[in-house]
């Protein structure tokens, strides 16, 4: 059989995805300051508060969007000299679940440096120094309702914190196990769904990324 001749895409037709005018700059976020005209302060909570802010979009456009106002967070990425990352267990009661997450904590001392947390929320939930540090990634963790944005420290030289100086935890941290796992074990985990933290999902996989294959 003769095969059919090509012809042109006819005036109506879409141009190919091949064929369609290309963006050829990179996508980057960027800063926009949008007016806000109105603000109110919805609910005050213990960590972080609920902000109903009227914003103009453009001049005869407004919109009212309500956010959680968050101080922020830091996590870390904390890989021993056998290539395996901890991970500690602790509940998360709006999810109802217990997740397996890489050590973390809130930027909620005033004026404190982020790689400050860090090492302090290694010390306080890991029992770990780390004699190695680096900045990894940031990013927000949900955009479209918070503020939040979060600061993920990688952690090498990893040195165990002595009995008698270790941190004491409470609440649900008091409960919390702590484990050490093989980097690519963890990403195999992550991409199967096992495991739904953001910090450990971004982190982990960002570690493998840039150090592990």
């Amino acid at each position: 059989m003769t095969p059919p001749e090509q012809t042109e895409p006819r005036g109506g037709d879409a141009p190919r995805s091949s064929d369609a005018p290309r963006d050829r700059a990179a996508p980057h976020d960027r800063d926009t300051h949008k007016n806000v005209i109105g603000q109110q302060r919805v609910y005050q909570g213990r960590i972080w508060d609920v902000l109903r802010e009227t914003v103009e979009l453009a001049p005869d456009q407004h919109v009212e969007r309500d956010y959680v106002a968050h101080p922020g967070a830091v996590a870390i990425v904390a890989v021993d000299a056998d290539d395996r990352v901890v991970l500690v267990q602790q509940y998360r009661h709006p999810v109802r679940r217990e997740l397996w997450e890489v050590p973390a904590g809130l930027l909620d001392v005033a004026g404190e440096d982020p790689l400050a947390a860090a090492q302090r929320e290694l010390y306080e939930e890991a029992d770990l120094y780390a004699d190695q540090w680096e900045h990894l990634i940031d990013y927000y963790t949900t955009p479209g309702g918070s503020n939040e944005k979060l600061q993920v420290f990688l952690a090498r030289g990893l040195r165990n914190v002595p009995a008698a100086e270790r941190y004491a935890r409470r609440d649900e941290e008091q409960h919390m196990t702590i484990r050490r796992v093989a980097i690519p074990e963890v990403v195999e985990i992550i991409l199967a769904g096992g495991l739904m933290n953001p910090s450990t999902i971004v982190g982990v996989l960002t570690y493998w990324q840039k150090y592990g294959r």
